[in-house]
């Protein structure tokens, strides 16, 4: 960013007044880099896929030109598409915080809420409605909702929202927005041949990309563990006890994520989860109650990756890897950000290498691995592999070795009862 343009703040982006007032309010006074790069094209109406850090600012990025594009009159209304219901809230919640203030009403689009309740807030013609693919359709086949005033669309988290599953809601509900309209598409990732299904849906779009396309934020320090699955709750056991912030957990089913909830909470610490057998209700509960402090710890599958924005959260936890690399990153994106320095752990069994080999090609560097100290079986700080060339990284089979804990501590819900029974002192009777 240049020296001017922090000086400047958000002025010399030709934002109006009102919009700059409105951001001097709420004390967002420098503009992120994606921000600085992509408001300016938004502005001009131009389609744009937009790249960057989970953290860095996006919403904003397109909310921005979003709110004086319809102030000026150049565009009617704009419909958001959002991959899930926690990120569709998350941006709803940043627009009512901040271009809320120039009398611009949005409505969400959910499942797990009332339906009736949206139908009369889509009466009132909201300016901008958020969306998830499926409540949305649920509305157009209701004929509850019209498209044909939406000029602008924005596609975020781009990279899931065009993932094959997505693509036949996403061609049915762009083929009821108006075709000459402007489209915005905005995530941390871009596989390129989701770049290429993008192409079809935007006119000439210009790519704006602050951070190469699956990079994770530098104020992250990553490392792994090389275990069991059998001694996986022993390291977490560790990890919480040594870290005394709030603390995130990934766990790939929802399944695992209850069986991972239940033994934080016998281990002694508050922990709440969020997965898709939660109503929106206890989600929302989840996520307050995490942001508020009222639980340390937040169990998670990958539907909540993309949609917690929660200040200050010290450490995120891998206790599975994820389905796909790109998850990864936007894992780990839910620390160290802002600004703000975070940690990230992965917990990785033997039959995990050929996952593990896909997220470091796509980080384009090694994790570091976590050192034991001797006697103690504690992780402690690793050396970070930032400056080690590619060539220098262990081979994901020769690394992925378990290596039990010194003194592993069972904890229910994650291994069956002990074998062999308990002992005695009685004397044992030698028949001779």
């Amino acid at each position: 960013m240049s020296k001017d343009l922090r000086n400047g703040g958000f002025a010399p982006l030709n934002l109006g007044e009102r919009l700059l007032a409105v951001l001097n309010q709420a004390e967002i006074v420098t503009p992120t880099p994606i921000q600085e790069a992509a408001i300016p094209v938004g502005l001009q109406g131009r389609d744009l896929v937009g790249i960057a850090q989970t953290g860095t600012g996006k919403t904003l990025a397109f909310l921005l030109p979003i709110a004086q594009r319809i102030n000026s009159g150049e565009a009617r209304r704009a419909l958001i598409l959002a991959p899930t219901r926690e990120l569709a809230q998350q941006i709803a919640d940043v627009a009512n915080t901040t271009i809320s203030k120039l009398g611009l009403k949005t409505s969400v689009l959910i499942g797990g809420a009332s339906m009736s309740r949206q139908v009369a807030e889509l009466r009132n013609r909201p300016a901008i409605v958020v969306a998830t693919p499926g409540r949305l359709l649920d509305h157009m086949q209701s004929r509850t909702i019209r498209l044909d005033e939406m000029d602008i669309v924005v596609l975020d988290e781009g990279d899931r929202m065009l993932d094959m599953g997505f693509l036949p809601a996403i061609e049915k509900i762009l083929s009821a927005a108006p075709r000459q309209r402007q489209t915005m598409l905005f995530s941390a990732t871009m596989p390129t041949e989701i770049a290429r299904l993008a192409q079809k849906f935007m006119d000439h779009p210009e790519r704006i990309e602050v951070s190469r396309s699956g990079s994770a934020a530098h104020s992250v320090a990553q490392e792994l563990v090389l275990t069991s699955q059998l001694d996986k709750s022993a390291h977490l056991d560790r990890y919480l006890h040594a870290h005394r912030g709030s603390i995130l957990v990934f766990a790939r089913t929802r399944h695992g994520a209850r069986k991972v909830a239940k033994s934080i909470r016998a281990m002694g610490h508050a922990a709440a989860e969020i997965h898709s057998d939660r109503t929106m209700a206890q989600r929302k509960a989840a996520l307050d109650g995490f942001k508020e402090g009222t639980y340390r710890v937040l169990v998670a599958t990958d539907i909540a990756s993309r949609g917690i924005d929660v200040k200050n959260i010290s450490l995120v936890i891998n206790y599975d890897l994820p389905d796909s690399p790109e998850d990864y990153i936007h894992r780990i994106g839910r620390t160290g950000r802002a600004g703000e320095t975070g940690r990230a752990v992965s917990l990785a069994t033997p039959d995990q290498a050929k996952s593990l080999k896909q997220i470091e090609r796509l980080l384009g560097k090694p994790i570091a691995r976590a050192i034991e100290k001797p006697g103690e079986g504690r992780p402690v700080e690793p050396r970070l592999a930032d400056a080690e060339p590619r060539s220098a990284a262990p081979r994901a089979e020769e690394t992925l070795r378990p290596r039990p804990p010194h003194r592993r501590p069972r904890q229910p819900g994650f291994h069956g009862p002990a074998r062999g029974g308990s002992s005695s002192n009685r004397p044992v009777k030698v028949r001779r």
